[in-house]
C-alpha cells in the first residue's frame, strides 16, 4: 500500500452508505499534483520490467494518474478511451460498454484504431476499481486491438467489491496502491499492508 495515499484517504475520504467511498477531493474532482504524481512513479515503478508502451485509461477520472504514470514511465504515450460519441472521433474506432456504478449508468467507451497500434504493450490504469467494469471494457480494447496488456494499475480499490477478486483470478500483473475493505459508519476502513 501506498502510504502517502493511505493518509489521504485517512484525513479526507468519506464513506457514504455501505459503498462509496468518496476521495474525489484529492482523487478525481480536486486533484492533488503532487500526490498524483506520487502515485504515477509508484505505478511505474510496479510495472518497471514490464516494458510498457502505452498508458491506457478511461475518460475522464483517470487521465491525471495516467498522465503521471506516462511521464514516470519515460514519457510513453497516454490513451484515453472516451465517452459517448464526441463529434470528433470517428467511425474507425475500437469500442466497449462500460457500465459505472458510480453513475449508474451504461457507456460506450471508444479508442481511435490508430491509436492503439496492434502489439503493443499496454498499462491499463485508473483512478478506482469497484466492480471492474470500465477495467475489463478497456481489456477488450486491448484484446480488439491485438495488443498486449501487461498488467493494471489501480488508485483506490473497493476490496469489498468484486473488481479487484476478478482481476486476481485472471492471472493478470495487478497492482492497486490502496484497497479499501470496508465502509464503517462512514469512516473508510483501509487493508493493512
Amino acid at each position: 500500500m501506498m502510504e502517502a495515499l493511505r493518509k489521504a484517504i485517512e484525513a479526507q475520504g468519506v464513506g457514504i452508505g455501505d459503498s462509496i467511498v468518496k476521495v474525489d477531493s484529492f482523487l478525481n474532482h480536486r486533484i492533488d499534483v503532487a500526490l498524483s504524481t506520487e502515485m504515477g512513479r509508484a505505478l511505474a515503478e510496479a510495472f518497471a520490467e514490464d516494458g510498457v508502451e502505452l498508458v491506457l485509461t478511461a475518460e475522464a477520472s483517470g487521465i491525471a494518474v495516467g498522465l503521471t504514470t506516462a511521464q514516470a514511465l519515460g514519457n510513453v504515450p497516454l490513451v484515453f478511451a472516451k465517452k459517448g460519441t464526441p463529434l470528433n472521433v470517428g467511425p474507425n474506432v475500437y469500442t466497449a460498454n462500460v457500465y459505472s456504478f458510480t453513475k449508474q449508468v451504461m457507456n460506450t467507451i471508444r479508442v481511435d484504431r490508430s491509436y492503439l497500434p496492434e502489439g503493443t504493450r499496454v498499462l491499463i490504469v485508473d483512478d478506482f476499481l469497484a466492480n471492474g467494469e470500465a477495467v475489463e471494457g478497456l481489456r477488450s480494447l486491448v484484446e480488439q486491438a491485438g495488443c498486449t496488456l501487461v498488467g493494471v494499475g489501480i488508485c483506490v480499490e473497493k476490496g469489498f467489491q468484486q473488481g479487484g477478486q476478478r482481476l486476481r483470478a485472471s492471472g493478470v500483473k495487478y497492482v492497486p496502491l490502496a484497497v479499501v475493505d470496508a465502509i464503517e459508519n462512514g469512516k473508510i476502513v483501509l487493508r493493512e499492508a
